[in-house]
């Protein structure tokens, strides 16, 4: 991919400050990080309602969502989904300067990909929580019949079946989605936010 040149970046007159004190909170990214099945879309639509309730704004960016449209070109190798995470740094950078929360919902499997979006987005404003399930919890959930399919041989480069997913190595927070239900989780997550200043 070629770099655009003779580019400057143009100074916004309404800063993040600004807009983080007309909203009366931080802005922030929640990069949900776990396998398929493993709950993270769930969980950041219930996180979603909690912060809305308490007049939080903020957006979900969910996996499947963002390859209906940003990210319909790319595919499922490692370039591919390399790709995909440093175009949702960038875009939920773009949130976070709005003075939104940012609730991301992806699979992102490898750690250097999810250390690339921590350094797009800065100190502080990266929140790396893992959605914590084993394969075999999630292989029986099966939302989407995905893992079937996976195990079919008809998905090529599924998560967890014939592509790897690295664990973090040091997350902010973990849930465990297979010892907790989604509202222990939601409120454990809150908790944590609460704990940080953040909301």
């Amino acid at each position: 991919m070629s770099q655009a040149q003779n580019i400057t970046w143009h100074q916004s007159a309404v800063t993040k400050e600004d807009r983080r004190k007309q909203n009366a909170h931080q802005s922030f990214v929640i990069w949900l990080t776990g396998l398929s099945g493993s709950g993270k879309s769930t969980l950041a639509n219930e996180l979603a309602k909690e912060l809305y309730q308490r007049q939080v704004r903020n957006y979900v960016l969910d996996g499947d969502n963002i390859r209906h449209g940003l990210n319909k070109d790319l595919g499922f190798s490692d370039e591919d989904r390399k790709e995909n995470i440093r175009r949702i740094g960038e875009v939920s950078k773009l949130f976070v300067d709005s003075g939104t929360v940012v609730l991301t919902a992806f699979i992102s499997p490898f750690i250097e990909d999810r250390e690339s979006a921590r350094q797009i987005l800065g100190e502080g404003e990266f929140h790396e929580i893992y959605v914590k399930c084993p394969l075999e919890e999630c292989e029986n959930r099966d939302p989407k019949g995905l893992y079937k399919k996976a195990r079919k041989g008809e998905i090529r480069e599924f998560t967890g079946i014939d592509s790897p997913y690295e664990e973090p190595a040091s997350p902010e927070f973990v849930v465990d989605t297979q010892a907790s239900s989604i509202e222990e989780c939601t409120a454990q997550v809150i908790a944590y936010l609460e704990s940080k200043n953040l909301i």
